[in-house]
């Protein structure tokens, strides 16, 4: 009986997160023409900011990797890394809608896990929802669940991919 009152729980929860989530206004689309010169992606809070010459362009929510807490140190650990990194190459054709690469590892991060002899990862991205479950939407945002990339809805990731270029310098703080 515990589980099943459990259980029922957890689905009020879940459902009052959806309507919450679906329930936000939509912020207004950037106009075209505009292009980002720097991303700050802060974990705490969960979100990515677009700016140009220092004004803010747009936020944008995220979910990070499942285990949010403390930098990047190895490949495996579910992490999203933390330090000045640039958008190095896109992935058109990725598993997850469309990606951004971000250069991690750094020189630091390399030179951190080889003292440790682990292997840094990589192949850390700002990326859309995975192919076929882009309805999901803000849904994704209930809970972290990436392996340590940065993951926003389709329609986040197709206006971010249109507005930063690579070469773009990527800050991630706590």
């Amino acid at each position: 009986m515990k589980k099943l009152l459990l259980a029922f729980v957890l689905i009020i929860i879940g459902s009052v997160a959806v309507i919450w989530m679906l329930g936000k206004p939509e912020s207004k689309p950037l106009p075209a023409g505009v292009v980002a010169d720097r991303v700050l992606i802060e974990k705490g809070p969960r979100r990515l900011t677009l700016f140009r010459q220092g004004k803010r362009l747009k936020t944008y929510e995220v979910a990070l990797g499942r285990n949010p807490q403390g930098k990047k140190t190895e490949e495996g650990d579910c992490r999203t890394p933390e330090g000045i990194y640039t958008i190095d190459r896109r992935k058109q054709s990725s598993r997850y809608h469309r990606a951004l690469h971000i250069s991690y590892p750094s020189s630091a991060d390399v030179a951190q896990a080889k003292a440790r002899s682990v292997s840094p990862g990589g192949d850390v991205m700002i990326h859309g929802l995975p192919n076929a479950l882009g309805f999901v939407g803000k849904v994704h945002l209930i809970r972290d669940w990436t392996l340590g990339c940065v993951a926003v809805t389709n329609p986040d990731i197709e206006e971010i991919w249109r507005v930063v270029p690579d070469g773009v310098v990527v800050e991630i703080v706590p």
